[in-house]
């Protein structure tokens, strides 16, 4: 199994995306791109560390050799893909979420907000100015035809 799959596998269950992923750890897309790309690009030991310093139950030894177990945690191992809630009732309570119950019910998104203030609207004042032209007069007039000739009138 190369780094590549391991990184795979890492992102498996973390269920991220590639750009997700690079983001998470911090690094450029660009950057996951290449080391899962088909050029192989082995990573950079900054983002081997990255890698490990945000996921940090990720089994160092398991990231660079593949030897050993993914996770350094017996329980996280243990909630591999195929064992996730094979003891664990669906509508079970949540230690970490406790149920606070439905009396009060919570939508964020319909609490009124702080009523916005009524700024006075700046009233903007234009002027129209006529500026007299002195009369023009006609000084010539030509007509056109289709056959390409013109005639060419001149007031007298």
């Amino acid at each position: 199994m190369s780094i590549k799959d391991r990184f795979k596998m890492i992102m498996e269950r973390e269920k991220l995306t590639a750009g997700a992923f690079a983001e998470s750890i911090g690094v450029a897309q660009a950057t996951i791109s290449h080391i899962l790309g088909p050029r192989n690009k082995y990573p950079s030991t900054e983002v081997i560390l990255r890698l490990h310093q945000r996921y940090s139950d990720i089994n160092l030894e398991w990231l660079l050799t593949g030897q050993g177990s993914m996770s350094n945690d017996a329980e996280a191992s243990a909630s591999t893909p195929e064992n996730i809630g094979a003891d664990y009732p669906l509508f079970a309570e949540n230690a970490e979420n406790p149920d606070k119950g439905t009396d009060e019910p919570e939508n964020r998104k319909e609490m009124a907000l702080a009523k916005p203030l009524n700024t006075p609207k700046e009233i903007v004042k234009q002027e129209i100015i006529y500026k007299e032209r002195p009369p023009r007069k006609i000084t010539e007039i030509r007509i056109f035809f289709d056959d390409n000739t013109y005639e060419t009138f001149k007031p007298a």
